[in-house]
């Protein structure tokens, strides 16, 4: 293990480990990480993979995150020398996996970059300087000797459009960058432990696959073709060894279930422009909690036009990332069959994506709405370099989509529950609380009554959290809330103000007194009583999280009151 200075040593490591004959992998280990492209909360770090396959020749699988660019290369070093690589694979050109290839190049010129035929035009963007080139497509092969035969597979959108799989025919082991990843840092090279990952590995899969089933679906297709597979290599988290059957198998469930709903909802933007790709993955992530399916397509990277018209058609709600008007062609052709292929009555959302050259969103949204669209989705608009308050107001805007295109089936849930059964589990009565969070410049409350003493110890207690409730973000393990309780006789003020729908990105404290807890969330002034928490752990309970959280400091505005008591009528909606 290679550490970078004291001061840092617990937040930046190497490891290097021999994973398979003449194969080693290089990663880079990022503990303290709690933000992933800012939308996506951390809760145990992140690595960032590179491996390096020695034959007759060599080559060297995805660098690192430029954050490791002294550390990576001394570990480099140690292992080979740099210009004795002859081939450097690009999986994709992310930053957190490509962020050391301009470097590499300038140390070993001769290497040759080999990499799908869109990361390639990519990488000339980032390099700004000639090299070696070899573009490879489904199929293709790269003999490096020894028995070490690539074969690439393409895999474009997990998640990004210039994805390919390398598949190593002596070792079996199969280099799939983002795809079959999960965010966990940790000293464990490999997936010994199922229980201590799988969470993690859901959260991943929800958060980057899911919004791409489909694409996820013709991976794994594809992955068939290449028969026993002994292990995944992955971009991110520990490699997969021990239970590569059991995970490539949810990865194939959860992606055929998101392509089953009634509802779905097609995000179209262009990755490499502006900050698109960021803001589609928090609208797409805002969408999935409302169990409704999400195909996002970039439209930047060359489109089947007949299947772009097949899947707007399908679509229940279409979302729009405006595109740059002096763009190429291809991406005009793309935005004119969405235009030509939508349904009157389908809803429609535009957001900017911040490039400086946008297609103005007034135009391009009335362009929607003269063909018969509703827009449900208000307009975002971007003035300046987004922020995490963008990127919440992103999520609560795909959250309010996905709420209205699945209002009808909502309703019939509701009416399906037998009468008799639906009074009686209303019978079951709980206090009324308010909870806040704040975390970095977000912050958010909801109104709750499904609170509950869980543990004397240590004192915890459970909270149930719709998945659809923004602030969910902010109840992930390790976050901190307020769980503010309300006085009977003195609740209605507070509980009128946070029941009411507010918008996208909206202030929920604005005309209400508060004051900071020591955790930063804030406390309602009118309170009872306040208990500031951290949660724990999370159980998935359908379409709520359980929340389960240790209490550590308190107080009660009047010790003499009460706490207000909510009873209802019906027991299968609030």
């Amino acid at each position: 293990m290679v550490a970078l200075g004291e001061k840092t040593a617990k937040r930046l490591t190497i490891e290097t480990v021999k994973i398979a004959q003449e194969t080693t992998a290089i990663r880079s280990l990022d503990w303290d990480r709690d933000r992933f492209d800012i939308e996506f909360g951390l809760q145990n770090g992140t690595t960032y993979n590179s491996f390096l396959i020695r034959g007759e020749q060599t080559a060297l699988v995805d660098t690192s995150h430029a954050k490791f660019r002294q550390l990576y290369f001394d570990t480099l070093a140690g292992l080979i020398n740099p210009q004795e690589i002859d081939y450097l694979i690009v999986s994709h050109t992310e930053p957190d996996h490509s962020g050391l290839v301009k470097d590499l190049l300038q140390m070993a010129p001769e290497i040759t970059v080999v990499a799908s035929k869109v990361a390639i035009q990519f990488l000339e963007s980032l390099v700004h300087q000639p090299f070696n080139r070899q573009i490879v497509k489904n199929g293709d092969r790269l003999d490096l000797g020894n028995g070490h035969e690539l074969e690439f597979v393409i895999a474009p959108n997990l998640h990004w459009p210039d994805t390919i799989f390398s598949f190593d025919h002596q070792t079996k082991i199969l280099y799939t960058c983002d795809a079959f990843g999960l965010h966990y840092c940790s000293d464990s090279t490999f997936d010994e432990d199922l229980a201590k990952i799988e969470a993690d590995f859901k959260y991943y899969y929800d958060c980057l696959m899911g919004p791409n089933a489909r694409s996820v679906l013709s991976a794994l297709k594809r992955m068939a073709e290449l028969k026993t597979i002994n292990m995944i290599a992955t971009g991110h988290g520990p490699l997969l060894s021990y239970h590569v059957e059991e995970l490539t198998k949810r990865y194939c469930t959860w992606s055929q279930s998101q392509t089953k709903p009634e509802n779905s909802v097609g995000i179209f933007y262009v990755s490499e422009y502006g900050y698109g790709d960021g803001l589609a993955q928090a609208i797409a992530k805002g969408i999935g909690k409302t169990d409704v399916a999400v195909e996002m397509v970039d439209l930047g990277a060359g489109v089947d036009l007949q299947e772009l018209r097949e899947l707007v058609s399908r679509c229940t709600g279409i979302v729009v990332g405006t595109p740059p008007v002096s763009s190429n062609g291809n991406i005009q052709a793309a935005l004119s069959t969405i235009l030509g292929s939508v349904k009157e009555k389908q809803a429609i959302g535009i957001f900017e994506t911040g490039g400086g050259d946008d297609e103005p969103i007034d135009t391009l949204l009335n362009k929607f709405r003269n063909l018969g669209l509703m827009t449900v989705l208000p307009a975002i608009r971007i003035k300046q370099n987004p922020t995490e308050n963008t990127y919440q107001l992103c999520e609560e805007a795909g959250t309010d989509l996905g709420q209205w295109v699945t209002r009808d089936r909502n309703i019939k849930a509701m009416k399906s529950l037998g009468a008799d059964l639906d009074k009686a589990l209303g019978r079951i009565s709980g206090g009324l609380y308010i909870i806040t969070a704040k975390k970095g410049e977000v912050s958010s409350a909801m109104l709750a009554s499904w609170v509950s003493q869980a543990s004397l110890k240590p004192l915890g207690l459970s909270i149930a959290v719709a998945k659809d409730r923004a602030i969910e973000s902010l109840m992930q393990v390790g976050d901190r809330f307020v769980l503010n309780v309300l006085e009977e006789g003195n609740y209605q003020k507070l509980m009128r103000h946070f029941l009411k729908r507010f918008a996208p990105g909206a202030d929920r404290f604005q005309g209400v007194k508060t004051q900071p807890a020591q955790n930063g969330a804030p406390i309602l002034t009118d309170a009872l009583a306040y208990i500031e928490c951290e949660v724990i752990s999370r159980m998935d309970c359908g379409d709520h999280w359980v929340v389960y959280s240790n209490v550590y400091e308190g107080r009660v505005s009047k010790p003499d009151s009460l706490t207000a008591v909510h009873h209802r009528k019906v027991g299968n909606h609030y």
